[in-house]
């Protein structure tokens, strides 16, 4: 009988599989663990929207001074036909005080338009450039005249800052 008797395992000892699952086994995270790990989520979301909030205070604060000085373009672009028929004006104008009259009158809109960042077009002589004049008119070259040169300005341009605020119209050369 006592060969058939099986060896009993210890009562102590863990058989090995277990003990191997045991070691493996992730231990579960502590309160303050648990605590730390949120207090760090929500110090990455926090981080997250004071940078994006950042950016969109940055965003709104030049988007609204772009559309204020376009505003001031607008409104000093209606001015420009006024300066077109003082500048006829003065051209005809045979009387000298009331040439100087509108000589003091051009000048303070030309004042106005330097401080305002914009440019006078005025192209006579230099090559047509569809992106800051319009062509009205071609004429044929005359001796020594080359093909494609503004000839004559109708109605001058002006630009600001590289944008274009109104085309000067030109005469150009065929």
């Amino acid at each position: 009988m006592n060969d058939r008797k099986e060896k009993a395992a210890p009562e102590n000892e863990v058989p090995e599989d277990t003990a191997a699952q045991q070691a493996e086994a992730p231990k579960a995270p502590s309160e303050l663990e648990l605590a730390q790990a949120a207090a760090e989520d929500f110090k990455r979301k926090w981080y997250a929207v004071t940078a994006e909030y950042e950016n969109y205070r940055k965003r709104t604060a030049r988007d609204s001074a772009r559309r204020y000085a376009e505003g001031r373009a607008d409104v000093v672009s209606k001015l420009f036909p006024i300066a077109d028929n003082l500048d006829r004006a003065l051209a005809s104008c045979k009387e000298e005080a009331t040439r100087k009259g509108l000589e003091m009158v051009v000048r303070t809109f030309e004042k106005l338009l330097e401080e305002e960042r914009i440019e006078v077009v005025d192209p006579v002589g230099e090559p047509f450039d569809a992106e800051r004049h319009e062509a009205i008119m071609a004429v044929e070259p005359e001796a020594g005249q080359e093909s494609g040169i503004v000839k004559e300005v109708y109605r001058k341009g002006y630009v600001q800052d590289g944008k274009v605020l109104r085309f000067a119209q030109v005469v150009v050369v065929k």
